[in-house]
């Protein structure tokens, strides 16, 4: 039988914080740790569609525990700021969801310089991740998540340009964010069991809607990067919960069988189940991630302490 987001247990006591929770399946996928009694942390650069998302979950589930906090992942003074907001008020984190998510056909920066793609979808994330890497550690069974893309093994990356370039392509610079992504997830993990810590890191594939069999005969390009799916309407609450590019994510951070270092997607034989794809493991390679993440840490300015 197809896994669904009713075989999750119950959460309660967790700490979940999510990224890119304003629509599609960051949404969905607070919607469904709200529904097990999981206190929920949106984490948003915009309080008020922070709230208003807040709102739409409360209308859904009265008694859900869920809270706004500010977080400009194209700032790097933000992002600690936050980890110290966060470490201030809650003793524990059981889930950090790395959902958000941005595409740029055109040249963009980070407050920081960075080109904005790579700078939101992974470096905000990496330093994210280390600034709240002493809770992650001490708390029972907690879970990093990452999305990846499935166009990952088209690409490598551009070090030396990570600011951007007069060579700038919208869906190279996208995809190597997501190549930097399912990088960090797998090293991370090894790190976290070569220090014997509890703590799994795991990576979904982003559900796109060019997850198609049409679309996967095609090369990506700019004006079909992929978007996460998402409904027409925010407030179309009677889709809540049908969004199927959650399951990944949810099994991802929920499912007791895992180990860390896998990559979860949608099985092609079970419709909507989640299951490990090879995708990461095909193009996981040591000391690419190894350098990866030495430049981040001196990018960011954040050293990871395990």
């Amino acid at each position: 039988m197809a896994w669904t987001k009713d075989d999750i247990q119950q959460q309660s006591g967790k700490n979940v914080i999510i990224t890119g929770v304003y629509k599609g399946v960051g949404f969905d996928t607070a919607i469904a740790f709200a529904e097990k009694e999981a206190t929920v942390i949106l984490a948003v650069s915009d309080l008020h569609k922070g709230s208003s998302v807040k709102e739409r979950i409360l209308t859904k589930i009265p008694n859900a525990k869920v809270e706004v906090m500010y977080l400009d992942l194209n700032e790097l003074p933000s992002i600690h700021e936050f980890a110290k907001t966060f470490k201030n008020r809650f003793t524990n984190l059981s889930v950090l969801i790395l959902n958000e998510t941005i595409q740029s056909p055109i040249l963009r920066t980070t407050k920081d310089g960075f080109e904005s793609q790579f700078g939101v979808n992974y470096l905000g994330h990496f330093a994210l991740t280390g600034l709240l890497l002493d809770l992650l550690k001490k708390t029972p069974n907690s879970r990093v998540i990452t999305l990846g893309n499935k166009f990952s093994n088209k690409t490598k990356l551009s070090f030396g340009h990570f600011q951007g370039s007069k060579q700038y392509k919208g869906d190279k610079f996208y995809t190597q964010s997501k190549l930097a992504n399912m990088l960090f997830a797998k090293h991370l993990d090894e790190k976290f069991k070569k220090h014997n810590i509890q703590t799994l890191s795991i990576c979904c594939q982003e559900f796109t809607e060019n997850n198609n069999e049409e679309s996967k005969k095609k090369s990506i390009n700019v004006r079909r990067v992929p978007k996460i799916l998402a409904r027409k309407k925010p407030e179309d609450d009677h889709n809540v919960g049908k969004n199927v590019g959650s399951l990944p994510i949810l099994f991802a951070a929920t499912n007791s069988t895992l180990s860390g270092g896998e990559m979860i997607g949608l099985s092609r034989n079970k419709k909507h189940s989640p299951t490990e794809l090879q995708t990461l493991n095909q193009l996981y390679d040591e000391n690419v991630a190894h350098n990866l993440w030495e430049i981040s840490e001196k990018l960011c300015g954040v050293s990871y302490t395990f």
